[in-house]
């Protein structure tokens, strides 16, 4: 229109009246506000924040030819699903603060993809130009995350070109690291394993990957150490409680569809940050609540949901088994008060145990206990996954089994080998201070990673992977649904999809049944025989083993929104946001008076052979006797385990 515009129509404008100009705002490293003249008070983005976000951070003010949409006494937008504005515009008077100036739309080439960040399974479209992801944008899809997407899918595109990006192998030879080909660091690592396994014992090398693996991935790091012999391989780095592992009956899951979650009229959420950990998801409970859900908590935290709470019980971390046995007995004994009598007066109840459940000591027993409400109550019950193949990971048998160390065995008894799979040791595990002091003592530690991180001081050898921008795979989500994609652009440098590098390795190693062209055969491998019957939440035979008191202060610790994994972590506007702020040791007003500290001072927070300096923080919503303090962040890594006894005094 322009074109013609330009080319057919009048030269002068018979427009003389002054013009309507709007100055542009900073709203925040997320969204651009730079065109706001471009506005037509549509006030989309404004509603978008109420009936979807669940707080308003946008408004309209003044009157008239006067009127502009703004933010809150000139503050930013924060909200974890803000993105979603930019799409809602229909004028492109908000815009991507990244993308802004980057390309026009009909430069950019379109791939389909799912989300690797969370287990909801997002699709989005990843856009590209000159094998470089530029955008990535929501793919409508009203069975998993309708029209929306969240900030940490939407942005995190930004951290794949991170100066942190390995681009070729590494090997470290005489204390110095060196770049080579990739046939010597293949051989250097086959020989590596080889001996090890030759001499030591194959029990002596172990495999830690992150759920945010392909299934493709997962399959072929486990078939490659149990064809060295071994079974030690796990991808549940951020668990402690394995007891259930033999005890289940098949994949742990969502025990349901996401749509049917937002059919339920009861749901109790145990031990979950929803909205940091699962931002979509609580966007579709907060919709399901207008319609007249009852949401109660059970948690160590009380963090806002921007919805209504039917109920809580907000209770240190040692209370919460106890807090669900009382449920369960309530419920048991009929009475209708409180969480029991908001589930019992439901038609479709179902309980959902969160990150924190999952990675809680008496894991297992919280478990037991929502079968057991979800029972009596006639409900579902199951797991929000933490990653993106939380279910994947199962399926794909990167687990233990019966003769092999999980996770947590393998680091607190050390093996002379390690193979990391996108594992950050010092941000992907339950206790840092042990998986670093386990790995440093190791005699090869062997890193596939897509960057450059601390096992620099730990690794021997470094083989450049792909991100899942780069590469084909398959997540498989919470609910169980498997979805495959490709590589949207090339990989970066001499990086290679990790599946193929695991192939060579086996085939190095001699090891049978590594003959893969395609990834799609790796995966019709890997989930050959698998169906519905592979996902089940049911457990027996858990026996209840009550937690030892804490003697002080127990740590609650979340990991924070844009800390979940490597990707993310290198997100330029993603680590400018509110949510990525240095971690706090927040505490209620009780303790802090026990302590003689204030808000806004400098504490030293300890924890087993460790500590760190923290900025003291209030929250009254806190239960007694905790210290929240966030894990899987380079400024808390030195401490020990995500739960567990923390002492904290002034510095």
């Amino acid at each position: 229109m322009q074109d013609l515009s330009v080319g057919y129509g009048a030269v002068q404008s018979r427009y003389h009246e002054e013009k309507r100009t709007v100055l542009g705002k900073d709203i925040g490293p997320l969204i651009s506000a730079q065109e706001m003249s471009r506005c037509i008070n549509c006030t989309r983005c404004v509603r978008f924040g109420q009936e979807i976000g669940g707080i308003m951070e946008l408004g309209q003010a003044f009157r008239g030819e006067h009127a502009e949409i703004m933010s809150f006494v000139a503050g930013a937008v924060e909200s974890e699903i803000s993105g979603n504005m930019i799409d809602l515009c229909p004028v492109g008077a908000l815009t991507s603060k990244p993308f802004r100036y980057k390309a026009r739309a009909w430069e950019l080439s379109r791939r389909r993809s799912v989300s690797a960040h969370d287990s909801l399974g997002s699709n989005l479209a990843v856009q590209t130009k000159n094998n470089q992801v530029l955008r990535v944008l929501p793919i409508e899809n009203e069975d998993i995350n309708e029209c929306w997407l969240s900030d940490r899918d939407r942005f995190a595109y930004t951290g794949l070109n991170s100066e942190e990006r390995l681009t070729k192998p590494m090997v470290k030879q005489d204390g110095r690291w060196q770049e080579v080909e990739w046939p010597v660091a293949l051989d250097y690592v086959a020989n590596g394993l080889r001996q090890i396994a030759d001499g030591a014992g194959a029990e002596q090398v172990g495999a830690l990957a992150t759920g945010n693996s392909t299934v493709e991935e997962l399959y072929l790091l486990q078939k490659l150490m149990r064809g060295l012999g071994s079974n030690n391989v796990d991808f549940r780095l951020r668990q402690s409680d394995f007891s259930a592992d033999s005890k289940q009956a098949g994949a742990p899951w969502l025990g349901m569809s996401v749509a049917d979650i937002g059919k339920a009229d009861r749901l109790l959420i145990v031990g979950s940050f929803l909205r940091k950990d699962h931002p979509l998801l609580a966007a579709r409970i907060r919709q399901a609540v207008k319609r007249g859900m009852q949401v109660s908590i059970i948690h160590a935290a009380d963090d806002d949901l921007l919805m209504r709470v039917a109920h809580k019980a907000i209770v240190a971390p040692d209370a919460m088994v106890d807090a669900l046995a009382q449920v369960a007995k309530a419920l048991a004994a009929k009475q209708a008060d409180g969480i029991a009598g908001s589930l019992a007066s439901g038609e479709r109840v179902a309980i959902l145990l969160g990150n924190f459940a999952q990675q809680h000591p008496q894991a297992a027993q919280l478990l037991a206990l929502a079968q057991q409400i979800a029972a009596a109550a006639n409900g579902k019950f199951g797991f929000i996954g933490e990653a993106a193949n939380s279910v994947g990971g199962y399926l794909a048998r990167a687990t233990p089994g019966a003769d092999g160390l999980n996770a947590n065995s393998m680091l607190a008894q050390p093996r002379k080998a390690y193979v990391l799979l996108n594992a950050e040791a010092e941000l992907d595990c339950a206790n840092p201070q042990q998986a670093l002091a386990a790995l440093g003592a190791a005699d090869t530690v062997i890193v596939l990673s897509a960057y450059k991180h601390k096992a620099l001081d730990y690794a021997d050898v470094l083989l450049p992977i792909a991100p899942f921008t780069e590469t084909s795979g398959t997540f498989v989500s919470a609910e169980g649904r498997v979805q495959s994609f490709k590589g949207a652009v090339k990989p970066l440098g001499e990086a290679r999809p990790a599946w193929k590098v695991l192939r060579v390795l086996g085939n190095l190693l001699e090891i049978d049944g590594f003959d893969f062209d395609t990834s799609e055969a790796v995966r019709d491998q890997a989930l050959s025989g698998i169906d519905a019957t592979s996902l089940s939440n049911a457990i027996s035979d858990i026996v209840e083993e009550p937690l030892t008191p804490a003697a002080g202060l127990q740590r609650v610790a979340d990991v924070p929104i844009y800390a979940t994994d490597a990707i993310v972590r290198r997100a330029p506007p993603l680590q400018a946001t509110a949510d990525a702020t240095a971690p706090r040791a927040w505490m209620n007003a009780e303790e802090m008076g026990k302590l003689g500290i204030d808000s806004g001072v400098e504490v030293r927070v300890s924890q087993d052979r460790g500590s760190v300096t923290l900025v003291a923080a209030l929250d009254n919503s806190l239960p007694k006797g905790v210290v929240r303090v966030a894990a899987g962040h380079a400024a808390t890594a030195a401490l020990g385990a995500m739960f567990g006894t923390i002492s904290v005094e002034r510095a």
